[in-house]
């Protein structure tokens, strides 16, 4: 019998956010406030997820594919970032305090997985990317940009700090996430928080950015295209 993907639904006066803490970076933001408009939203990326699922592990990937359907189990108010961004600003109640160390693996595994998959898409989507909502928006330079100086904030929350300008270098940009994965454990090995944020939370938002923007990528990549 499947496991049940666990869900917090961050609620906000405008939108709902469904959150699968477990499963750090799969969350969405429905239209509205309806809860059933964000689980459906969460279940569409599934898939889009499993794939990076798999990127951090075959034994990773197999238990994802295992899991069964949703159901909430927590509920949180909005932080602000709810209605402004469709973004969760909330720790779930399970995401305080230190967790296991295989599934601080697990999710450090996925962390990795990310990185790699937004990586690539750097490297291989068109420089100017088909445009959204907002016609200012972007080129593909500026989302990777805006991607990795916004990981700079994640990443002081653990203690590190580093100048933007080392991300921008292949070399200086592993040492950085090396050092990123180090203070992870380290602070799960001392309690599991920080001064802002729980290290949950840091884990689940880092994975959650670096993916929101690779889709982004994804989605608005013109290669091939006339």
């Amino acid at each position: 019998m499947s496991d049940p993907v666990r869900v917090m639904l961050e609620h906000g006066r405008k939108r709902t956010v469904a959150v699968a803490w477990e499963w750090p970076g799969w969350e969405r933001a429905g239209r509205g406030t309806e809860p059933e408009n964000a689980l459906e939203r969460l279940e569409l990326y599934r898939p889009r997820y499993a794939r990076i699922a798999w990127a951090a592990g075959p034994a990773i990937g197999a238990a994802f594919d295992a899991t069964g359907a949703l159901v909430v189990e927590d509920h949180q108010p909005s932080s602000g970032t709810t209605d402004y961004f469709g973004v969760s600003g909330r720790s779930a109640t399970a995401e305080h305090g230190p967790v296991a160390d295989d599934v601080l693996e697990r999710r450090l595994a996925l962390v990795r997985a990310a990185w790699a998959h937004f990586d690539h898409l750097a490297l291989t989507v068109s420089p100017e990317l088909r445009q959204g909502r907002r016609p200012s928006e972007r080129n593909r330079d500026k989302v990777v940009r805006h991607t990795l100086y916004s990981e700079l904030d994640f990443s002081r929350r653990v203690g590190v700090r580093e100048e933007f300008a080392t991300l921008l270098e292949a070399d200086g940009r592993t040492r950085y996430r090396d050092a990123f994965v180090d203070a992870i454990r380290a602070c799960n090995a001392a309690g599991g928080t920080t001064r802002t944020w729980t290290l949950q939370f840091v884990i689940r938002r880092t994975i959650f950015h670096t993916l929101d923007h690779a889709w982004e990528l994804e989605d608005k990549d013109l290669t091939g295209e006339a």
